[in-house]
């Protein structure tokens, strides 16, 4: 989930973005044969002021033009004790960043016929044909604050967070106890007590999970306004469904494997410990680790396949979905999906039906949503992606190819205004070089 989006607005300078973007191949060769600290000073120095102090103990960055092979720059260790310089290599907890894959497996289901974005969940999940909304949000689950639902939930309103759905690390009162009560909190931190954030153990099989989630009440309308939710978990239930193969099998044969994503699991292997991240949460300023490579609650094999927070991946890995996205669905002479299928999921899917406040937010600038993720407008169009709980970032400009992945692994991501400020440092040193090209 995005930090401190009232803090600043992710363009920056995107005409310079998009006249840097258009330089010929021989430009971008010229500009690689120079170190990464003068070709991204902005970004470097970002990076030093979070790592030289200690306030992360690693930051990984890669940034790559259209399909070009990325750039990778990396500070610290995988721990403060670890002794282990991170990587691009280096696996970290992406959380939400799992989303957006998500939304793209849903597109591919929507490309093989099997889906469209206005199918109702009910048709693949009867129990979400009667559903019910609170009058009054996040007030008591009872019978004189609920009213049906003036529309089905569907598959666009799940992709988008407008489906009504609620969130337990978002909900307050009663509906929070309950989603926790059934095991509706799809996500892992720690083997720790940590209250505020997952709070309960989840439910463990993803179609209990879809099923239980159908009795809850909505907290929204479904298709009126966007709010932070379990949506793209609901949808690996509905690939599920529709594929015939579990969710996590439809992301290895078509997404990571034809991605060469050779890091990306559900599921961190013994043999992957040793590059394995460790996990800190911030206490009155001091990082305390709550999630060890050698200890990891990622060692297990987790309830379900969480298609909202479930993944760990690595910053070559998830530049690869990247690379992926900005070539139209093909890397690397394979064809991953449709090109007309990475299109529309990167556009913004928000449904007729909003109210006129209830779009995506942050700051003074409202944003549309796309396969699960932001969808950039005006100043910002053509960007697309996510971030994730524990600092990371994922984005990427389809208008203008540019690629940029961040990984640290912090808690609470808001505690820094780092997820702001990557995207904006990126624009900063390519506004910088477009000038310096003329």
């Amino acid at each position: 989930m995005p930090a401190n989006l009232t803090r600043r607005q992710f363009a920056g300078s995107v005409a310079a973005l998009a006249a840097f973007s258009a330089l010929p191949r021989a430009a971008y060769a010229q500009a690689a044969l120079a170190p990464f600290e003068q070709r991204w000073p902005h970004l470097v120095a970002l990076m030093q002021g979070y790592v030289g102090p200690g306030k992360v103990a690693n930051m990984v960055a890669g940034l790559g033009w259209r399909t070009f092979e990325p750039d990778f720059f990396a500070l610290g260790n995988t721990g403060f004790t670890s002794g282990v310089e991170a990587d691009e290599n280096t696996l970290y907890r992406i959380y939400s960043m799992t989303k957006p894959i998500t939304g793209m497996a849903t597109m591919m289901c929507i490309e093989d016929g099997l889906l469209t974005l206005d199918t109702p969940i009910a048709e693949v999940i009867p129990g979400f044909a009667q559903m019910q909304v609170q009058k009054v949000y996040d007030g008591p689950i009872t019978a004189d604050n609920l009213e049906p639902a003036a529309r089905p939930v569907t598959v666009r309103h799940c992709l988008t967070h407008t489906a009504g759905l609620g969130y337990a690390i978002v909900q307050q009162g009663p509906i929070a106890q309950a989603y926790n009560d059934l095991g509706l909190s799809p996500g892992q931190v720690s083997r720790l007590e940590l209250p505020g954030i997952f709070r309960a153990p989840a439910v463990r099989n993803l179609q209990t999970f879809a099923e239980r989630l159908a009795t809850m009440p909505l907290v929204h309308q479904p298709g009126t306004r966007w709010s932070y939710s379990v949506g793209l978990d609901l949808m690996g239930a509905v690939i599920e469904k529709v594929s015939g193969k579990s969710f996590d099998a439809f992301l290895q044969e078509r997404i990571f494997d034809p991605c060469s994503m050779t890091s990306t699991t559900f599921r961190v292997g013994a043999g992957d410990v040793p590059r394995f991240s460790t996990n800190y949460t911030i206490v009155d300023g001091t990082l305390v680790p709550i999630d060890l490579p050698e200890s990891s609650v990622y060692l297990d094999e987790p309830a379900f396949p969480f298609g909202g927070a479930g993944l760990v991946s690595s910053t070559r890995d998830y530049d690869r979905f990247l690379t992926m996205l900005a070539n139209g669905g093909e890397i690397d002479g394979r064809r991953v999906m449709a090109a007309a299928s990475v299109a529309t999921g990167t556009s913004d899917l928000f449904p007729d039906t909003m109210a006129a406040d209830g779009r995506f937010q942050f700051g003074t600038r409202t944003f549309g949503y796309g396969a699960g993720g932001l969808v950039g407008t005006g100043d910002a169009e053509g960007l697309y992606g996510w971030f994730g709980a524990a600092g990371t970032c994922g984005l990427v400009n389809m208008k203008l190819g540019l690629r940029h992945t961040l990984m640290t692994q912090y808690m609470p991501s808001q505690a820094y205004p780092l997820q702001n400020d990557f995207p904006v440092a990126v624009a900063a040193d390519v506004a910088a070089a477009a000038g310096a090209r003329g």
